[in-house]
């Protein structure tokens, strides 16, 4: 297989190493919670929550999905990340992407949601190695002087990263975020890091310039601690961390490391980030969206399950607000 289309590595040359990047996760983190945690612990980089690309293309799905590409300025840099299996539409989308002035592109290539894989796109491109060349060659079309990035797995049923990250490496996306398990594994299993080191040996081996792809792991990163031993152990250029942000936007500053967050502080972020989620999103995406958060943010002290109950039925931020200012004064 010959070259597609040149590297652009874009904003990616300029970050140092190990790079901290923040998790794109479906209906998590969105325009507010991203800019909480810009405001108090802005990772290296961040990736919005994934989007479809067939949707971007039609006329009333591009209406209804814009919303999950909105960001601020205090987000930079910051990916878009995208889903599709058509190589037209990635090239459209990518155009779309690169007028949205985003930093970056990021092709999903791991998600193990059904829905998503009958449409033969995340996961199900670890299958058709020649479609997912075609799509990061599309998108690198598209997408001009802005980088191309991919999110993948170690493999679909099991560990093929042998065969699958050259075709990868072949199509020279700027970067390859790789979650150290197989689609057939999803979280069930600790992730396979020892298989990343094998990664970075592999993207080696294929270039090693100062200008070759960055190879990025991710699955089961509890802290920056975690994350900056694991970079220095496996040799990624970087390592992204997901679940390991709930309850915690303070997480990439280190603020809390090793310690207790106050639960007056956990609380009082809660309800500004109830609010925001309300200024972003009210009429538009259902309040429950939000609730999502409170199981992470209210734990760890006495009366949290009966709070965390009571969050549970409240219907807007007005209602949490109240809620949480007569749970303090109880204090």
């Amino acid at each position: 297989m010959g070259h597609l289309v040149t590297m652009v590595q874009g904003f990616w040359k300029k970050l140092k190493k190990p790079i901290f990047a923040l998790a794109p996760m479906a209906d998590v983190t969105d325009a507010a919670f991203r800019a909480i945690i810009a405001k108090y612990g802005a990772p290296d980089v961040t990736w919005t929550e994934f989007v479809a690309c067939d949707g971007l293309c039609s006329e009333k799905g591009r209406e209804r999905l814009l919303v999950d590409l909105r960001y601020d300025k205090n987000e930079r840099p910051i990916v878009a990340q995208l889903f599709g299996s058509r190589p037209n539409h990635m090239e459209e989308c990518a155009r779309l992407i690169k007028k949205l002035k985003f930093d970056g592109l990021d092709i999903n290539m791991g998600c193990p949601d059904r829905a998503i894989e009958k449409q033969g796109a995340g996961a199900a491109l670890m299958k058709n190695p020649k479609l997912a060349a075609e799509i990061i060659a599309a998108a690198k079309r598209g997408a001009g002087d802005m980088p191309v990035s991919v999110k993948t797995r170690i493999g679909y049923n099991e560990n093929n990263l042998k065969t699958w990250l050259p075709v990868l490496l072949e199509a020279e996306p700027a970067a390859i975020t790789i979650h150290a398990r197989t689609r057939k594994e999803m979280s069930k299993v600790a992730a396979h890091w020892e298989v990343l080191g094998e990664a970075v040996r592999i993207a080696r081996r294929y270039d090693s310039s100062p200008t070759r792809t960055l190879i990025l792991g991710n699955g089961d990163v509890r802290d920056m601690r975690d994350a900056k031993a694991k970079a220095d152990e496996y040799g990624v250029d970087g390592v992204m961390l997901g679940r390991a942000i709930f309850g915690n936007p303070w997480l990439f500053s280190g603020k809390y490391e090793g310690k207790e967050i106050p639960m007056k502080e956990r609380l009082k972020v809660m309800v500004e980030h109830t609010n925001l989620f309300e200024k972003k999103f009210k009429g538009i995406k259902r309040f429950d969206v939000m609730k999502k958060h409170y199981k992470a943010y209210v734990s760890g002290f006495d009366d949290a399950k009966e709070l965390r109950i009571e969050l549970m039925g409240a219907k807007d931020g007005k209602e949490v607000q109240r809620i949480i200012k007569a749970f303090l004064l109880r204090k």
